[in-house]
């Protein structure tokens, strides 16, 4: 198994979730020319990360991605422990990450794709950031009572952990959400997230 991935980006989740399946697998870094590249448009003719390769086999989209870690390595228990009702709430949380929090970003990293005037771009950011700390009081609330997104450490923490880091970057307003700092405190200490960092060149 193979995964394309870009440093920082939401590819860097399924490193994360590779790396806690405890199973052997590769990694190839690619930067915003390589993945434009022929080599790699030829995996993804969208130009994007991640992709996953297994085999014969070639999957893109995130979500897609992350589901189908947890179904190869189900000893990992990553979409919980195999009921109905677990496997929902991890495809509920990796939903709220992947539909949600994730697109909700689109604004403070390229404002021209909403609105021509330069002139409105704060204001945009501004709406982006307002909206995205209402996404984050969500998931505080959520592991308010655990520590994990699910109940249980499943593909949505990854995911999250990286749009953690994206907000600190973007400086978005996470004052007081207690909750959510001890899970990127709890994240930050896991073997398998610095190992896919370090691997990434991220720390």
């Amino acid at each position: 198994m193979k995964l394309y991935s870009k440093p920082g980006a939401c590819s860097t989740a399924d490193h994360i979730a590779l790396q806690w399946t405890g199973q052997p697998f590769e990694v190839e870094l690619l930067d915003k020319d390589t993945m434009k590249a022929p080599a790699f448009l030829a995996i993804n003719p969208a130009g994007a990360v991640p992709a996953l390769v297994d085999g014969d086999f070639v999957l893109t989209q995130n979500a897609a991605i992350m589901g189908y870690i947890a179904d190869s390595f189900p000893q990992a228990g990553l979409a919980g422990d195999g009921s109905p009702r677990q496997r929902a709430e991890a495809a509920r949380w990796l939903s709220f990450v992947n539909s949600d929090v994730h697109p909700a970003f689109s604004p403070l990293f390229g404002p021209g794709k909403f609105i021509a005037d330069e002139g409105q771009y704060d204001a945009i950011r501004a709406a982006a950031r307002k909206r995205l700390r209402g996404l984050f009081e969500t998931a505080d609330r959520q592991l308010a009572d655990k520590p994990w997104l699910a109940g249980f450490r499943s593909v949505a923490d990854p995911y999250f952990y990286i749009t953690l880091r994206w907000a600190a970057a973007a400086k978005v307003d996470l004052v007081g959400l207690d909750n959510v700092a001890a899970f990127k405190t709890r994240m930050e200490a896991d073997a398998g997230v610095q190992a896919a960092l370090k691997a990434e060149g991220l720390v």
